[in-house]
């Protein structure tokens, strides 16, 4: 469109002809179009672009959440348990846990106090009852002992001498009594004598019952002697370490051990079985010890006590249960607070079938096969954890032998699906 300036340069034409060419040529330079001037968006492209950016960030989001959604949602699980089962298996009518527990201890201390001037026992070492494990210092005991025996004998020579004047005087009363029967003497020194004779019999019991007491102390002191030996009150085996040269035991406010004692013979297991499980356990029934420590090696064993009262916090009975040893050497590390699992059994375990170790198995659904591995799915601080295992023989009709994976205990996924993957976070469930 053409503006004002044109008409100006029209107008003054007449008077400015000069002017008029230079004036029009500048004019309509500046209605040239600039091609090189930036163009503006069309419609359509500011239509597209945002379309694009909302799909690249819808399909990123998708990908992220695929990607992500096994570790951040907590999926339902149903979980199992790798057990340790034993040919006797089939014969279990109950299972509960425990621990091994002396019935027989001794914690040996002093009854008087003192430090310690020997030990004759270490840790480990077996003793009888009697035997002497440690004695304390006793030097000023001994001293105490040869004071009171030198007061028994002055004691006793008071004695002597008393019975001799005793004597003395005896024999001039009886001359005295015959001269004063004869009428040769008078009465009077007679009277004297006896009052004498009978004050010596006075001094005489006074001199015995000082030697009684004085017997007595060294009775005293000797007990007091004997007490700074320290025995065995019972056998059994030292299972700390004994106190040593030189340290202070006994006294109040002192209550150091100089050792402790275990009968190793009195060991049981104290099982807690489940009050509403109590009464398929009898008592003189046979049963079945596998120790934690000892997994591969089985404990034939019998109920013999049920304890006399409920744990209402567990709502468990304590049960304890006696070995069977068929030897002693069959018992050889066995150790008090180890931890046991007991199986209550419908019938005893035959003798062939007590060698058979025990076997590692697991829900035969719980292995899956991960690139061309088997493996299992432990669960962990709520996490899974894929490990590999080597799997064995079927046992029975739903599990299988593992002969390497984890160990017993482990809480693994009983079904585990095509989207169950390592590091996922995961719920227990029943269902």
């Amino acid at each position: 469109m053409v503006t004002g300036p044109s008409f100006d340069v029209l107008a003054n034409s007449s008077t400015h002809g000069s002017v008029v060419p230079d004036q029009l040529s500048s004019d309509l330079a500046s209605l040239r179009i600039d091609r090189d001037a930036p163009r503006p968006p069309s419609a359509l492209r500011r239509l597209v672009v945002p379309v694009l950016v909302v799909a690249a960030v819808g399909v990123a989001g998708l990908y992220a959440y695929q990607r992500l959604e096994g570790q951040l949602f907590k999926q339902e699980v149903k979980t199992t348990e790798i057990a340790m089962i034993s040919p006797s298996q089939a014969d279990v009518t109950v299972t509960a846990t425990g621990y091994v527990i002396p019935q027989i201890t001794s914690k040996v201390g002093s009854k008087l106090p003192g430090r310690i001037a020997k030990v004759n026992v270490k840790e480990g070492d077996t003793v009888n009852a009697g035997d002497v494990i440690a004695q304390l210092e006793d030097a000023d005991q001994k001293s105490q002992v040869v004071a009171a025996s030198t007061r028994v004998g002055a004691a006793q020579a008071r004695i002597a001498t008393a019975r001799a004047n005793l004597a003395e005087v005896s024999q001039q009363v009886e001359r005295e009594r015959a001269l004063v029967a004869s009428g040769a003497v008078g009465k009077a020194n007679l009277d004297n004598l006896v009052a004498r004779e009978s004050a010596l019999k006075e001094l005489v019991r006074a001199a015995e019952a000082e030697t009684t007491v004085a017997q007595a102390d060294v009775g005293t002191v000797g007990v007091g002697l004997k007490d700074r030996i320290i025995i065995a009150p019972i056998g059994g085996r030292v299972v700390t370490k004994p106190a040593t040269v030189g340290e202070f035991v006994g006294g109040i406010g002192n209550v150091g051990l100089v050792a402790e004692i275990v009968d190793f013979d009195s060991l049981m297991v104290e099982a807690d079985v489940p009050e509403p499980r109590l009464h398929l356990v009898k008592l003189g029934g046979p049963c079945e010890i596998i120790l934690d420590a000892y997994p591969n090696k089985r404990f034939r064993c019998e109920a013999a006590q049920l304890g006399q009262r409920v744990n209402r916090s567990k709502a468990t009975i304590m049960v304890k249960v006696k070995f069977l040893p068929s030897s002693p050497e069959e018992m050889e590390g066995v150790l008090p607070e180890m931890s046991a699992r007991v199986s209550f059994l419908s019938k005893a375990i035959a003798d062939d079938a007590k060698d058979e170790k025990p076997k590692k198995v697991v829900s035969a659904d719980a292995v899956v096969e991960r690139d061309g591995a088997q493996v299992v799915f432990a669960i962990n601080d709520g996490k899974l954890h894929a490990i590999p295992v080597k799997v064995g023989a079927p046992v029975g009709a739903n599990a299988v032998e593992l002969l390497d994976g984890p160990p017993q205990g482990t809480k693994v996924v009983s079904k585990p699906t095509s989207e169950t993957a390592d590091g996922q976070r995961i719920k227990e469930t029943d269902k």
